[in-house]
């Protein structure tokens, strides 16, 4: 998926200024594997991520999310991670920082594939098999694998 139609509203109206948007990124497991995919952008290896839409429940968001972009039907079924994305400045210039809500998500239905462009490759992987991935998105994973622990944060002092 492109970016949505209400970020690109917004930038007629800031052009390249620090936008803050609220990111959703979904943690999938099925049995003792995790769903990653090689974003088409940069050929990085990650979670299935995206922004969550005017008015949308976060957690719908990770659900949303992972059936656009892997074609697999999830359950969020905890918040991992709340924190904040050092500002990312994309190659337009345009600035964005980020709030990411990380989810541990349950398999439900579907065989992995790269359903809308935004990933070349999706699959499940084994935990020994993340040696493509960035620490950033390992911290993530490993954030999300208790089943029960409660969400990680910073601040708040």
């Amino acid at each position: 998926m492109a970016t949505p139609e209400f970020v690109l509203a917004l930038r007629e109206q800031i052009g390249h200024a620090p936008l803050p948007l609220v990111g959703v990124t979904a943690i999938v497991f099925r049995d003792e594997k995790v769903l990653l995919g090689k974003r088409a952008d940069n050929g990085s290896w990650q979670a299935v991520s995206g922004i969550v839409d005017p008015g949308e429940e976060p957690a719908d968001a990770a659900v949303r999310e992972c059936l656009e972009e892997a074609g697999v039907v999830v359950k969020a079924t905890r918040l991992a991670l709340v924190q904040q994305v050092p500002r990312i400045t994309y190659d337009n210039g345009d600035q964005v920082d980020y709030l990411d809500l990380v989810f541990r998500c349950e398999w439900v239905s579907g065989d992995p594939h790269p359903a809308d462009g935004e990933l070349t490759e999706v699959g499940f992987y084994g935990l020994g098999e993340l040696t493509d991935v960035a620490p950033e998105h390992v911290r993530k994973i490993a954030l999300a694998m208790a089943e029960d622990d409660p969400a990680t944060f910073r601040g708040g002092r």
